[in-house]
């Protein structure tokens, strides 16, 4: 009995994490691993203090970096629905620096609080995922992301998130809308909060650049490439405006890759959750039956990589693909859809990346 309560007790392991990660997040099998680990060691530190036992186990903050549509949320989001927690998405770019016009960063601990239906315990143990980390970048020295000097929302927010990414009781308010109101505080510590940071920073890197020319075209091509592209380092990041105090609570670097055409097919199929199955469940509740061919499929994630949207732009591309089918629907009962590159083709020709909401 006292040996099954054990097990029960024993936090998931990172191959564990890895394997369900796997299921949702096509690719990126570095960056799941890493995650697995930084996930599976948070896991001990809050089951040692939960035990009140001393612990040498230090926080195990996660910075993702990659390309827009590689998967930085999406792996987030996953994570927190595997460890069972209270998770909520904040970005960057709506705080600033206390005394100034903006969101102060208690404020995001405030909307896992929200997420956490107010309790206090359950945000304890939550994850945050701070996103566009990379905008709240020092702007003093003249960023070549064209920033300017201002810098209300750069080294101030970094200063404030320090306390949070290291651990200590904070007053935050109870209610969101009222940030205002200093009545209504509820006391949080943020020691057993896990933060995922997530940028894109894509001054320090060459996706879509090449020495030669353009990125390499054709399936599969984008292997060598990946391969090739350079790592990122504390040293460029420190030059592009992150503090060093910041990124020495951020232990764990993730760097994604750019998803090529190869991963895209698969993740419009493969998870339980995909866009196909999504669009196939839809139909079949109108008694149609949806058949997605291959050079449909390879004519969508063309698209969608030609012009950088990644994997966030699927969704949107299909939705305008599948227009017509979805008005129709629930007048074609009892009927077989296909959908093949001849279809798909001239739809695609009359959408504009701009129109997309990526």
């Amino acid at each position: 009995m006292e040996s099954s309560a054990r097990r029960e007790e024993a936090p998931l392991t990172p191959r564990e994490i890895y394997e369900r990660l796997d299921r949702y997040v096509i690719g990126q099998d570095a960056a799941k691993r890493a995650v697995a680990i930084a996930a599976h060691n948070h896991l001990k530190r809050v089951q040692a203090r939960r035990l009140r036992r001393q612990s040498l186990i230090k926080k195990s903050n996660i910075l993702l970096i990659g390309p827009t549509g590689s998967g930085k949320t999406h792996i987030a989001r996953n994570l927190a629905e595997i460890l069972h927690v209270p998770f909520t998405t904040v970005d960057a770019t709506e705080y600033t620096e206390a005394g100034y016009y903006g969101k102060d960063v208690e404020v995001m601990i405030s909307d896992l609080l929200l997420k956490a239906n107010h309790s206090v315990e359950d945000t304890q143990r939550g994850i945050i995922f701070v996103d566009e980390v990379d905008k709240i970048a020092r702007r003093s020295q003249g960023a070549r992301n064209g920033a300017g000097s201002r810098d209300i929302g750069g080294e101030g927010v970094q200063q404030g998130l320090l306390k949070l990414l290291e651990g200590r009781e904070v007053y935050v308010p109870l209610n969101v809308t009222q940030a205002w109101n200093k009545s209504d505080f509820v006391q949080v510590d943020t020691r057993d909060i896990l933060f995922i940071c997530a940028g894109t920073f894509s001054d320090l890197h060459d996706y879509g650049d090449e020495p030669g020319g353009g990125r390499p075209l054709g399936f599969g091509a984008d292997e060598s490439f990946r391969r090739a592209k350079k790592r990122i380092g504390t040293k460029q990041l420190v030059e592009f405006g992150m503090l060093a105090e910041f990124l020495g609570r951020l232990p764990v670097v993730v760097q994604l890759d750019l998803l090529g055409e190869a991963d895209l097919i698969r993740v419009l199929t493969e998870p339980p959750d995909s866009i196909i199955r999504e669009f196939r469940e839809l139909l079949a509740m109108d008694e149609l039956e949806l058949d997605f061919d291959d050079g449909a499929l390879r004519e969508v994630v063309h698209y969608s990589v030609a012009r950088g949207l990644g994997a966030r732009g699927l969704r949107s591309i299909l939705e305008h693909v599948m227009a017509d089918i979805m008005f129709e629907a629930p007048e074609r009962r009892r009927r077989q859809v296909k959908v093949d590159a001849d279809y798909v083709r001239p739809r695609l020709a009359t959408l504009d990346a701009v129109e997309l909401n990526v």
